[in-house]
């Protein structure tokens, strides 16, 4: 195509800042799992957006916080390396967080952004929870600590404000062919988003640790004549108690889980969606590479 324009744009933030939100809202469908619970995202995910003349390849990184685990530290790699290889990078703040208590975390994100070469902006998030004089002094506070290309107020759960960042964006991409064909949004395999869309299910459903012991892995796909598909899942957990929770009585909370992510994932079929999920123990799998290569991270060593 001439007169193209075509790169990439990393969403970085603290954990529920609202990216995977924000994501989904700029594609005009599901391709990254939403959860109250931090920490959710935990590898890359891309989504991709056409704005006119230009594509642009906006990647869904883990939230930056302080890491305690090998999975932690895998993940917080993961969103430094996208925002320092994407051609802009936005860094998404939790207005009403941040007016009530002005987090580290914030802070330690602005000094990571002090490494990178390419144009960052500001998007405050949430801002329809927010009084609006309150407001701007986080903007001014915000913008005295570090030099924003420009900022923007948002709502990704509404829309508002979005567009506004969306143009701005794309007239800031270099020029060069589409990566991607023009009707493609997502650049994970189906069976991948299926297995994200579990985890998701299980976030919802059960609390505390348990959700964060757990993956889901797609075992098998298969396409039927009528449109349909048969999925096969595993949700691997570290302990026996663990299982049983998955499990429920009565196998109650499996059901659960299934029936909500069978309805999502027959939404990204676009056809029915026939799912069995396999609860299974694999201690260690927090220690396997393998395990994270499954997800897109590099193993930490050490």
């Amino acid at each position: 195509m001439s007169g193209t324009r075509c790169g990439f744009v990393a969403l970085i933030g603290a954990p529920n800042a609202g990216k995977s939100t924000l994501l989904n809202t700029l594609v005009g469908e599901k391709v990254s799992i939403v959860s109250r619970k931090t920490q959710t995202t935990r590898a890359r995910v891309r989504g991709i957006v056409v704005e006119g003349e230009t594509q642009i390849v906006f990647v869904d990184t883990p939230g930056l916080f302080a890491p305690r685990r090998r999975l932690d530290r895998a993940m917080v790699a993961a969103a430094r390396d996208a925002a320092a290889e994407a051609d802009a990078v936005v860094a998404l703040v939790d207005a009403r967080r941040e007016i009530a208590a002005p987090s580290e975390e914030t802070e330690a994100i602005f000094k990571d952004l002090k490494a990178l070469k390419g144009p960052i902006y500001l998007a405050l998030n949430k801002i329809d929870l927010v009084e609006r004089p309150k407001l701007l002094a986080l903007v001014k506070r915000l913008n005295d600590a570090f030099a924003f290309r420009a900022t923007f107020l948002i709502s990704a759960a509404t829309g508002d404000g979005v567009s506004e960042l969306l143009k701005t964006l794309a007239a800031a991409m270099p020029e060069g062919p589409w990566l991607y064909p023009q009707d493609q949004i997502a650049d994970a395999p189906l069976r991948m988003l299926a297995a994200e869309i579990t985890r998701e299910k299980i976030f919802d459903l059960l609390h505390d640790e348990l959700p964060y012991q757990t993956t889901v892995e797609t075992d098998s796909w298969q396409a039927r004549p009528d449109g349909s598909a048969r999925i096969e899942q595993t949700i691997y957990v570290t302990r026996e108690g663990h299982r049983k929770i998955v499990i429920g009585e009565g196998g109650r909370t499996i059901k659960a889980i299934g029936a909500a992510a069978r309805k999502e994932i027959a939404e990204a079929n676009d056809g029915p969606a026939h799912l069995f999920l396999h609860v299974k123990v694999r201690e260690n799998w927090l220690d396997d590479p393998e395990r994270f290569r499954a997800m897109g991270l590099e193993f930490p060593k050490g």
